[in-house]
């Protein structure tokens, strides 16, 4: 199919011909006995065959794509990771993507969906983008079962002395609703339950759809659920799901959303998406299941971390490979001329004009992001994303700054060429793992206290001059320590805008304070969440949302889809 940079996401999508997902299955070993198929193009791997692939020592090696601090001109750091795995089958590797599931929070609000763009897609992009294969909503249902019965415990006599006023569980839903935020529940009388002040998170937010993605075995996962800490009692005892016999019952409902999904790309690359966990307030990465799958099917597994190196990608090395054992052997950092303009004091509205003095403006914020890395002992290469509208001026900024500094670099017009487009990143990838693939250490270590652990990551990967704690996170602290969770990794939830906790802080801010506003305890995911600035755990629509431009005909087509 001949690229055609006039077309949409979706009208490139339309047009490919897409294979059986049995044959996209076959070119990773699997029979048709091993996948559950829904439909002709879209199947989950069997629990049996993600146990027995589990069981094997894992023998591809592990590509991590991040980026720098994302920006709403975009950076396409998941069009990167197709494109690359795309460009790695070109130059004949055998490979597979390992990747999140979209919400439809952002797919209907402002970020659009999560399939990637132009020729670097993964199909059926309408399918996955909504709804899938209902993996996200099983999450909901989970944990909003366990809300159900924690009311339902309190109003029928309350054996366990819970005080309502202590309750931790919210409920959840995949959908932006900032008027969800905040509620009272219970009104209506002795009969509606107990009134309590509660509140929605999005989905991705849930404490379930962290352990469902850091879990790799349903003993492990009604494990984790039984660890849930929901609340205190009235004499400040913590109640946990296992107390209330809720999580057997939230495994069984999480049955079929535990095994992976197998879809392919525009160029029929394997690619497994499985869990989707936001890392602005979460780990923000797919299942540790698909990447171990990832790995242990192909000789070489891309799989991604959200937003910016100092979010997804810090909590992927500091919370996610001590989970599934991963040693990562390169970071793709993904780098656009348009953000590097936006962190250069652009208005996005003049991004389209040349401008290589506002590129090497914005370079400090690319330079903080490669310092990170360095510090977990990793090689990197970088990928910049080529926009049509470069200029040959603005992308030699970014290239002099990474060949002064001596950084691998290449050049990347997946959205435009697909594989062909990827195949120089792929090569230089492949060239750093064949000579210098990393060995990661942590950042920090699990016995440190958890303020050293916070001040480290704000110190070292945000570039914090300090932190400061309110009065509710100086009594999280001391619960924390008082319950015995001070040894778990942290979770920093924190604005994706910036480097800093302020969203308007651009490029690398310097001399900030973060502000520690909560800890909370999720004690089955095993982390803590370090709550900063103004970060919410449930986000709203803007003024127009996409939702205002998606539709359906009456022959079932989907338009408006980016």
């Amino acid at each position: 199919m001949p690229p055609d940079s006039n077309l949409s996401d979706i009208e490139i999508a339309s047009k490919v011909e897409l294979k059986p997902i049995t044959e996209i299955g076959a070119r990773l070993g699997l029979t048709p006995d091993d996948l559950e198929l829904y439909g002709k193009y879209m199947a989950k791997v069997s629990a049996d065959t993600c146990h027995r692939e589990l069981g094997c020592e894992p023998g591809g090696k592990l590509i991590l794509v991040s980026a720098i601090t994302p920006t709403p001109a975009g950076e396409g750091k998941t069009t990167i990771s197709i494109g690359l795995a795309q460009g790695l089958a070109h130059i004949g590797k055998k490979v597979a993507l390992a990747l999140r599931e979209p919400s439809l929070g952002p797919v209907m609000g402002i970020k659009g969906g999560a399939t990637g763009g132009g020729y670097s897609q993964v199909l059926p992009m309408e399918d996955i983008n909504l709804h899938f294969t209902g993996d996200i909503h099983t999450v909901t249902a989970a944990h909003n079962l366990l809300t159900a019965v924690i009311d339902n415990h309190i109003h029928r006599g309350n054996e366990l002395n819970i005080d309502p006023r202590t309750v931790l569980w919210k409920h959840v839903m995949d959908v932006n609703d900032r008027s969800l935020r905040d509620i009272v529940i219970g009104l209506g009388g002795r009969t509606m339950g107990f009134p309590r002040e509660s509140g929605f998170d999005i989905t991705a937010a849930s404490e379930v759809m962290a352990i469902l993605c850091l879990t790799d075995s349903f003993t492990d996962l009604k494990r984790r659920l039984d660890n849930i800490l929901v609340g205190f009692t009235f004499d400040r005892k913590p109640v946990n799901a296992k107390a209330l016999k809720a999580s057997g019952a939230m495994a069984a409902l999480l049955k079929h959303a535990f095994k992976p999904n197998l879809v392919q790309t525009i160029e029929g690359v394997p690619a497994l998406i499985h869990g989707g966990p936001f890392a602005n307030i979460a780990q923000g990465a797919n299942s540790v299941m698909a990447t171990k799958l990832a790995m242990s099917l192909a000789d070489y597994a891309v799989t991604e971390a959200g937003f910016g190196f100092d979010l997804g990608a810090e909590k992927f090395f500091d919370i996610v490979s001590r989970a599934g054992n991963f040693n990562p052997g390169v970071v793709v950092l993904v780098a656009t001329v348009r953000a590097l303009k936006m962190h250069g004091e652009v208005d996005k509205k003049e991004l389209d004009k040349p401008n290589p003095g506002a590129v090497q403006k914005g370079l400090p914020n690319l330079a903080k992001h490669l310092e990170n890395i360095d510090k977990f002992n990793m090689p990197e290469v970088v990928a910049i994303n080529v926009f049509a509208q470069d200029t040959e001026e603005e992308l030699k900024v970014i290239e002099d700054f990474c060949r002064d500094k001596g950084y691998e670099y290449a050049r990347a017009d997946i959205w435009a060429k697909g594989g062909a487009g990827g195949a120089d990143l792929a090569e230089k990838v492949v060239h750093v793992l064949d000579t210098e693939p990393g060995q990661y250490k942590p950042l920090y270590e699990l016995d440190w206290p958890v303020k050293r652990k916070i001040e480290t990551i704000a110190r070292e990967i945000y570039g914090a001059e300090a932190v400061d704690y309110t009065r509710g996170a100086k009594y999280d602290l001391r619960r924390i320590k008082k319950l015995g969770y001070d040894n778990l990794p942290v979770c920093i939830a924190k604005t994706q805008s910036s480097l800093s906790d302020n969203p308007r802080l651009l490029g690398r801010p310097k001399d900030f304070l973060v502000t520690v506003r909560d800890i909370l305890i999720n004690a089955g995911a095993e982390f803590l969440v370090p709550i900063t600035g103004k970060i919410l755990r449930m986000p709203g629509l803007p003024k127009h949302p996409a939702a205002e431009r998606i539709d359906i005909d009456d022959e079932g087509k989907i338009t408006g889809l980016f």
